[in-house]
């Protein structure tokens, strides 16, 4: 079929917007942590899985890594297993942390890396445990009684906070043109597997390796301000103002922090996008526009 003008002269604008940022981007690593809408919506599932391919093929490096909250939920109701949530963490005695394994490490871990193989791709898929790639600590968490002045230490079982990150495994991974696809599970120095907020897993990667780029999937359009409107690009004073002033609060809090630490670490830009948006990721690289909010 044959392009209107109109379509051939939208079709070049895209393909020459996108040129300087194929070379801007070639052979650099971007971390992409994937989870929410993006990863429940068939139809963005397989715009994810061929944006991640697309970046593959032009010489991006793209590394994954992925949440699975409702999945977990769903499993746990079906097994009858309760569950309990403090602070907005799941509390994972050692009979939940095997389904969180499952789930994570085997079911979730495994589509992702069938969509990306199906679209022309070659990801691996491996967790934490993997070579000791995550090394992490058990989450402590603290409630203040305002009754008596002092803090609580509660006990939310294993959930764990990311010690130190070996880079081993996914940079010999990177080099063999492979694509790392990384579930959020530790393992402490005693062998004790820990579950991890994907979120900060991505963000400690990206530090580590030097990314040139970390990006949060998340199911709104980006930052807002008090008004409502989406702030599209934050320096990290910008932030840190807008954390201190209350208008970044509540769930988004530690996304953000996440990716301000990551920008402060030397990563160079963090990008909180809108996974809602078919081919989110490519619309946030190639185009001058973007799908979300920017903090560099």
């Amino acid at each position: 079929m044959t392009l209107t003008h109109d379509s051939a002269a939208q079709f070049t604008r895209v393909l020459t917007e996108s040129l300087p940022y194929l070379q801007k981007f070639s052979d650099k690593t971007i971390v992409i942590k994937y989870g929410g809408n993006a990863m429940e919506n068939e139809q963005l599932q397989r715009g994810f899985a061929r944006g991640i391919v697309l970046m593959k093929q032009v010489g991006i490096n793209p590394v994954v890594v992925h949440g699975g909250g409702p999945q977990i939920g769903e499993l746990l109701t079906k097994l009858n297993i309760p569950t309990r949530f403090v602070q907005g963490m799941r509390v994972t005695d050692s009979q939940t942390m095997d389904v969180v394994e499952m789930v994570l490490g085997g079911l979730v871990n495994k589509q992702i890396v069938n969509l990306i193989n199906h679209q022309g791709g070659k990801a691996v898929g491996l967790t934490g445990k993997d070579g000791q790639t995550i090394r992490a600590q058990k989450l402590n968490v603290s409630s203040q009684s305002p009754e008596i002045n002092t803090s609580e230490i509660i006990d939310i079982g294993h959930v764990g906070e990311v010690s130190t990150i070996k880079t081993d495994l996914i940079d010999t991974l990177i080099a063999s043109d492979y694509i790392p696809v990384i579930a959020p599970i530790g393992v402490d120095e005693e062998g004790v597997s820990y579950n991890i907020n994907a979120d900060l897993v991505a963000g400690k990667i990206a530090e580590v390796l030097n990314a040139e780029k970390l990006m949060l999937l998340t199911n709104v359009a980006g930052l807002l301000d008090k008004q409502g409107q989406l702030l599209t690009q934050l320096s990290t004073e910008d932030v840190d103002y807008l954390i201190a002033d209350g208008t970044i609060h509540g769930g988004m809090l530690p996304k953000v922090r996440c990716a301000l630490s990551a920008v402060k670490h030397g990563v160079k830009s963090a990008h909180i996008v809108d996974g809602r948006q078919t081919h989110a990721v490519l619309l946030e690289i190639f185009s001058n526009e973007g799908v979300g909010t920017l903090i560099n």
